[in-house]
């Protein structure tokens, strides 16, 4: 089995792959370069092998993001160099978090940090995309590309479902390009403070257990995401995810319900 890892920044992999020929482990670096060097940094593969035998080390050398199994990418990184913007409302992107994604863990999912403040596009951005969710209240910005389930917030890029590193890089790029386009178009856009529409019930059946528990006090997980989708209800009463044996849904749970306006209550 092959993994995959990126990092915050440059100096961080270069860290990384020092160490690994201080050591004459073999690894692949997969750059981003030129097309989404933007909105990335080089990313290594590794056997499982060197994978185990570095990880005792590697956190008192240098910093990754985190380890999933290496899919061959399904596109070429551009050979050309990725459009400037002045200023780039994104700047500086960093992937802090990769990890398998848990509704399907072939796929992948990562969060990055920006420099940048997204909250002044968003209005603008509600306004062009009609097929985006907007929660002028977090405030969010949800929207699919494909299956692939993206929530923006000011500082921070959850992206989930990607295909592997370098469609996260796309999704990334993407992001960047249509924000920064959008920004520079503003005086000939009518920004929208309204909350767009919700998304499907179903969106948050899939993020539930669907153990149907009755802990929430409905029979089924399925009407429970339906109460939470009609306001009829609160997230919180999901024990299993916020109190149980299923926290690691809670973030994606989180995610979509911020795109629905409900927000997780405390007890």
């Amino acid at each position: 089995m092959r993994l995959v890892t990126t990092f915050p920044n440059r100096a961080e992999g270069e860290k990384a792959m020092g160490f690994l020929g201080s050591l004459s482990l073999p690894f692949t670096v997969l750059s981003p370069d030129p097309g989404y060097a933007r909105v990335a940094v080089p990313a290594i593969v590794v056997d499982e092998e060197v994978r185990s035998r570095v990880a005792s080390q590697a956190a008192q050398c240098f910093y990754c993001s985190g380890w999933v199994d290496y899919q061959p990418a399904m596109r070429s990184v551009p050979d050309s160099r990725p459009p400037e913007f002045g200023p780039d409302v994104f700047g500086q992107v960093a992937i802090m978090v990769l990890q398998p994604c848990m509704a399907d863990p072939t796929k992948i999912r990562a969060i990055a940090q920006i420099a940048g403040d997204l909250s002044d596009v968003f209005p603008y951005m509600n306004a062009v995309m009609h097929d985006a969710f907007y929660n002028p209240q977090g405030p969010t910005f949800t929207w699919r590309d494909g299956y692939r389930m993206i929530t923006l917030y000011p500082r921070r890029i959850a992206v989930a479902k990607a295909d592997e590193i370098v469609d996260l890089w796309r999704v990334l790029e993407l992001l960047r390009v249509r924000f920064n386009t959008c920004w520079q178009r503003r005086g000939a856009i009518m920004p929208s403070f309204t909350l767009r529409k919700r998304p499907p019930a179903l969106e948050i059946y899939y993020r539930l257990p669907r153990t149907n528990c009755g802990a929430c006090g409905e029979t089924t997980c399925l009407a429970f995401a339906f109460k939470l989708w009609g306001g009829l209800t609160t997230l919180f009463k999901c024990e299993p995810v916020f109190s149980g044996d299923y926290g690691p849904l809670e973030e994606g749970l989180l995610e979509i319900c911020a795109g629905l306006g409900v927000r997780k209550e405390q007890p």
